[in-house]
């Protein structure tokens, strides 16, 4: 009837190289080096990182204590209401 699906082209000059799954090992050295290196990265970043998340943090929680200031009623206002 017609080719399958998947040679459904022959083309010339393409070479795939890939390695089986089952030849790899996905979790190998995972403890012994990746620990270890994620512990270095984490220590080469934070010092760069954590001071805009600090003064971010800061800032969205002092606006927020501002906002709650500002939109609170005067209990002066309504002294005389009966």
């Amino acid at each position: 009837m017609g080719k399958q699906f998947g040679n459904l082209a022959k083309i010339n000059g393409v070479v795939y190289f890939r390695l089986s799954p089952y030849e790899q090992k996905a979790f190998k050295g995972i403890v012994s080096e990746g620990v270890p290196n994620l512990i270095r990265r984490f220590q080469g970043r934070v010092f760069r990182v954590a001071p805009f998340f600090m003064f971010s943090y800061l800032l969205v929680n002092w606006a927020k204590e501002k906002n709650n200031t500002l939109s609170r009623k005067n209990p002066k206002d309504y002294e005389n209401d009966t």
